[in-house]
């Protein structure tokens, strides 16, 4: 049984990893930590796990936390992971961090977009934990870089027509819009109900902090250096994402040839699910899920690929793909502790 911590566990993130481990086959949640509700029952900030957990969030040293721990996730704002990735990892405990802090394997780059890192010697032994691309670095992993949920849906949703040369690098243009919750659950104006409910807007246009992630990993898939067009958007929704990409064609192929690249390229990834031709996914068959759905054509009169992506911010895009690391990086099966299905309606 793999114990486990979860450092910053009041959040969205944090509440998604602790109700998923409350049920997992293979490992054990033996502490979570929360500054503000130290000493309070998880179940008293978090109804829901009512009957499910007797948890009390603690404010204990990293030191004291690592003795008890074979595994810690983090759950913490940029820039505070990598004040604590380094102690974990001294005292022989493996790390997933939820930030974007060793996500970005160019310091400057992080830099730039980020602050000042204070760990930058880990970075290049922080592997990218998205499972479909890198499965077998995952394994023998002691850092794990949990992608953002908006790259986690744009690289999934491209990495099949980038590999295969299908696009010309140089025109992507990714137009994704996510559910409330992807702000987290720190109080702020903007996503308060009255501000999202019966609204719909664009947010950091031409500058989220998503964009240098998105755009490493497009450039390994491409095997040269690109940059995208990139917009997020809110929705007036408590969960999901729904990421529509546009790329010019350099191949001549049909909606039925590109829907089949796509089967042949996941064709062994139980969490990837490829429409049917004509078909496009929507958010409320992957809600609670870790499934990314993805629907591809052809727009002959542009001469462009269309992808639209689908998946839960908070599991697939988060908590759900953080516990397939896990998995992966423990030796349990990876599917492990994961919905079969999501909620619908």
């Amino acid at each position: 049984m793999i114990r486990v911590c979860i450092y910053g566990g009041s959040g969205y993130t944090g509440q998604e990893l602790t109700r998923l481990l409350l049920s997992h086959p293979g490992a054990k949640v033996v502490s979570i930590t929360s500054r503000r509700f130290a000493g309070v029952p998880v179940a008293d900030v978090y109804p829901v796990l009512a009957g499910q957990t007797e948890l009390v969030y603690a404010n204990e040293s990293p030191e004291l936390l690592a003795k008890g721990a074979d595994l810690v996730f983090l759950a913490l704002p940029h820039g505070a992971s990598m004040e604590l990735a380094p102690v974990f990892l001294k005292a022989g405990v493996k790390v997933i961090d939820l930030s974007a802090d060793f996500r970005i394997r160019a310091v400057a780059v992080y830099e730039s977009w980020y602050r000042k890192h204070t760990a930058a010697g880990l970075i290049q032994k922080a592997v990218y934990g998205l499972p479909e691309l890198y499965r077998e670095a995952i394994r023998e992993a002691r850092l794990l870089a949990n992608p953002g949920c908006y790259p986690t849906s744009i690289i999934l949703g491209l990495a099949p027509a980038l590999r295969s040369g299908l696009l010309d690098p140089s025109s992507i243009i990714a137009d994704s819009k996510s559910g409330a919750t992807g702000a987290g659950r720190e109080p702020q104006i903007a996503s308060l109900y009255c501000e999202v409910a019966g609204g719909f807007k664009a947010y950091k246009v031409g500058g989220h902090r998503h964009t240098p992630e998105i755009e490493q990993e497009l450039s390994c898939l491409a095997g040269q250096p690109l940059t995208i067009s990139f917009t997020p958007h809110l929705l007036p929704l408590k969960r999901g994402i729904l990421s529509t990409i546009y790329a010019k064609l350099v191949k001549d192929v049909s909606a039925e040839e590109a829907t089949a690249l796509y089967r042949g390229f996941y064709e062994q990834e139980r969490f990837v699910r490829i429409c049917r031709v004509g078909q496009f996914p929507n958010i409320s068959a992957v809600a609670g899920s870790n499934f990314c759905d993805i629907g591809v054509t052809v727009d002959r009169r542009t001469n462009r690929l269309i992808v639209v992506a689908a998946i839960d911010n908070l599991i697939k895009g988060a908590s759900g793909q953080a516990i397939q690391n896990m998995n992966l990086m423990c030796s349990i099966p990876e599917g492990s502790g994961l919905p079969r299905a999501g909620l619908y309606p």
